[in-house]
């Protein structure tokens, strides 16, 4: 392998020019070579309609950054493992389970490192807080995840669509953080949200019991208005802990205990580089076994029309 490893990214969209390309720059472990993308392109690189033109025209790539619509990744990474490229997957990792492990097999098979990239476990205060809980008595665990989907997807229709997750597509970002500081959970009910005139939910309630069982409750929204909510509460027997700002923010009884900058796509750059030089792998399915759950066991419930 070379000092710095030739990447290439697949599916330039807003996720990729708002934090894969920035991280990228900045780390010297990198040097990204190509990109290859139905719509978007990237300056100063070559760019391919596809992955498959990319893989051909460029064969010195060591690694690709897949970042499409998990609809349509399986594919792309297969083509990549089968040509001994090592394979970053954004979140969530496929649109089910058992591609994912499929892809774990493919990457053992020809010798190449995979890697699942929950980027909300690499925000700045989750690993105090499971270092907190760790100390700590759990009684019971909330998790309150609000957005506006009309903010900060703008007429993506791919994740209103089978297998597109809908309001999963930012809760499985909290499913992330809690299959890493809680006890291991399994879901007792579900109620998702479908508007009448989209294939995926735009809410979710759902109740877990842990391994131990302890209570938890997940509330999703897609349509909050005004503050936007990513927040993780825990009753302890060392006090109330808030988990706020997708794992920024860190407070224990109303103390601030851990606040720093986001640099989750830094730090997950970071870890990819480490395995594929240690040439291992780090899929971790808990969280879109987890989805994948809440879709078997809940009740659908049709609500009003959803229109962007």
């Amino acid at each position: 392998m070379s000092q710095r490893i030739k990447i290439g990214i697949v599916g330039v969209g807003k996720i990729v020019r708002d934090q894969h390309l920035p991280a990228l720059a900045k780390d010297q472990d990198y040097h990204l070579i190509a990109a290859a993308s139905r719509h978007g392109k990237v300056e100063s690189i070559p760019n391919f309609p596809d992955i498959e033109a990319m893989l051909d025209a460029v064969p010195e790539l060591e690694a690709v950054s897949l970042c499409m619509p998990p609809q349509f990744r399986y594919d792309a990474a297969r083509a990549a493992l089968e040509a001994k490229k090592h394979v970053f997957l954004e979140k969530p990792p496929g649109a089910t389970v058992s591609e994912v492990e499929n892809l774990k097999t493919l990457a053992v098979k020809n010798g190449v490192s995979l890697f699942a990239s929950w980027h909300s476990r690499y925000a700045p205060a989750v690993e105090a807080a499971r270092t907190f809980l760790g100390s700590a008595k759990i009684k019971s665990a909330a998790i309150n995840w609000k957005e506006d989907v009309r903010r900060w997807h703008p007429n993506q229709e791919w994740i209103w669509a089978p297998g597109g997750f809908g309001v999963f597509d930012p809760g499985i970002n909290a499913l992330s953080i809690v299959t890493h500081i809680l006890p291991p959970m399994f879901i007792t009910s579900a109620v998702l949200d479908f508007p009448e005139n989209r294939a995926a939910p735009v809410a979710a309630h759902v109740t877990f019991r842990t391994s131990n069982g302890l209570p938890v409750t997940m509330e999703l929204d897609w349509l909050q208005t005004g503050p936007q909510s990513w927040d993780i509460v825990a009753d302890t027997d060392k006090g109330a802990m808030v988990l706020s700002g997708g794992g920024s923010k860190l407070a224990i009884d109303g103390r601030v205990v851990h606040d720093e900058p986001e640099a989750e796509y830094p730090m997950l750059y970071r870890r990819f580089a480490e395995i594929v030089r240690a040439g291992s792998s780090d899929v971790d399915l808990a969280p879109l076994q987890h989805v994948a759950d809440a879709f078997m066991l809940g009740k659908r419930n049709v609500v009003e029309a959803f229109f962007d």
